[in-house]
Order: C-alpha cells, then sequence, then structure tokens
C-alpha cells in the first residue's frame, strides 16, 4: 500500500479508536483520574520500547510543545466530559478542529490542498456540527469544547511538523506519551478531591484499556501525519464521529434522528471527496 491511502486508512482508524476512548472517559465517575491513570497506562507502555528507537535529535523543541499542548488538552477535556453530554459537547471539539487545522495547516504554513480536499474538510467539519442540531449545551460547554477543538488543531500541527522533523517518528511518538503520562498523572489529580488509589480500584480497568487505545489512536494519527498533507489527514480523523454516534445511540439509548443520518451522510462524504 502506497503512503497516502495508508495515511488516510491509519486516520480512519485512529478516529474510531478516539470516540471509543472518550466514551470511557465519560462513563467514569471521575473524569480527571481516569484520563490520568489512561495515559500513565500509555506511558508504561511505550517505556520499554524506547530502548528500540532511536533518540529524536531533532525533535525534542517540538515534543516540548506537542508535552504540553497535550497536557492542556487533557485537563480541558476532562473538564468538558465533566461539563457536559458526550452529544453535545464532542461535535463541537471534534467538528471545529479540522477547520482550525486546515486554516492553519493551509493558510499560515502553505501546505498544498485541492478544491476537493477542501470541500471535502468543509462537509465532514459541518457534518459534525450538523449533529448538534437539537442538542442544547450550556455556555461554558461550548466554550469548553471551542478550546478543546483549538488544541487538537495546535497538537495536530505540531505533532505533524515534530515527527516529519525526526528520523524515526515512532520515536517521537513513544516519547510523547512517556512524558504524557509523567505529566497527566502529576497534574491532572489536582483538579479532583477523589483519591488516586480509590479512582484505580474503582474504574482502573477502564482507564488501562483506554490507555491501550490511547497509545493506538494518537500513534496512529501523528504515524500518519509522517506521511502525508495535515489539513486533509486530520479532517478524516474526524470520521470517528459516526462511531461516537453508534456509541451514543446503542451504549447511551440516545435516538438516531434524520439529522445525524444526514450528519453522517455528509462525513463520509466529505472522507470520500478527500481521499479521490
Amino acid at each position: 500500500m502506497s503512503a497516502l491511502p495508508l495515511a488516510a486508512l491509519l486516520m480512519i482508524v485512529s478516529g474510531s479508536l478516539h470516540a471509543t476512548v472518550n466514551a470511557l472517559i465519560k462513563s467514569s465517575g471521575d473524569r480527571y483520574l481516569h484520563a490520568a491513570l489512561m495515559s500513565f497506562t500509555s506511558g508504561l507502555i511505550a517505556l520499554p520500547l524506547l530502548f528500540f528507537v532511536p533518540l529524536p535529535r531533532e525533535g525534542w523543541g517540538w515534543l516540548a510543545i506537542a508535552t504540553c499542548l497535550h497536557l492542556v488538552y487533557f485537563v480541558l477535556l476532562a473538564r468538558t466530559l465533566d461539563k457536559g453530554q458526550l452529544s453535545a459537547a464532542y461535535p463541537i471539539y471534534r467538528g471545529s478542529a479540522p477547520f482550525l487545522t486546515a486554516l492553519i495547516a493551509i493558510g499560515i504554513l502553505g501546505d498544498p490542498t485541492t478544491a476537493g480536499a477542501l470541500a471535502g474538510i468543509a462537509l465532514i467539519g459541518g457534518g459534525i456540527l450538523l449533529m448538534l442540531q437539537g442538542r442544547h449545551a450550556s455556555r461554558e460547554v461550548v466554550l469548553l469544547s471551542l478550546a478543546t477543538g483549538a488544541l487538537t488543531a495546535a497538537y495536530t500541527i505540531v505533532g505533524a511538523e515534530g515527527v516529519r522533523a525526526v528520523a524515526n517518528p515512532l520515536s517521537f511518538i513513544l516519547w510523547l506519551f512517556l512524558f504524557m503520562g509523567i505529566g497527566n498523572m502529576m497534574l491532572l489529580p489536582r483538579f479532583t478531591s477523589n483519591r488516586l488509589g480509590e479512582a484505580a480500584r474503582a474504574y482502573g480497568r477502564s482507564a488501562a484499556l483506554a490507555g491501550v487505545l490511547s497509545l493506538g489512536t494518537f500513534g496512529l494519527a501523528l504515524y500518519a501525519l509522517s506521511l502525508g498533507p495535515t489539513a486533509e489527514l486530520a479532517a478524516l480523523r474526524e470520521t470517528g464521529m459516526i462511531t461516537a454516534t453508534v456509541i451514543s445511540v446503542t451504549l447511551f439509548g440516545e435516538r438516531a434522528t434524520i439529522s445525524r443520518i444526514v450528519a453522517m451522510s455528509a462525513i463520509l462524504a466529505g472522507a470520500l471527496l478527500i481521499l479521490l
């Protein structure tokens, strides 16, 4: 398989895994501690693998920036999912992310693109935002979701630059997960009064599963970004909204409305335009 089709496939799989991770965090009793345990699990998995990859000498600066962005992202994500329903918050921060990423990658960094790809990005972002029809979110949830979307765009751009700057993308990815695991275990518990040990006993297995899936979703996305254009691939990752909708309907008992069906059709059409 050539680089671009492989990158597209990796991003689509990454999007589905990302939706599952968000559902696991949302279903936990304490989103901050669940996210901390999840990130710690990912870091533990990454640690022994570091002995098999070279040091990311050309990418330490990008790695430092990416780590900081991800730490802020996880704080915002946990707070967003703590304050709002998954079906209301998820479309806002996943829908705004491809627009912001495209604006930076194409408008500022000058990444090449096509009219069809731009139309596809617009369809995916618009389709996700259409999921909001009939959903009511407080002003706080909307602002938190938009901030989370902005952080998503920022860490996507920085991650793309980082994996392209190093000789081995896996080196950048694994070191990032190690630093995130350490940072999130130090940072996230400060935002809750619950005890980490009690959280580990209550939903440690769920957090461990989320940690494995998180390594998959972010790892696949970053590796894909080393193979192809940032804006188009970032938009393809948002096809995971279809997975999020299926989870909301089957596990959380939400309705499969006409607007949701139309929105999912728009997302699929956008993905096809990007892939053509």
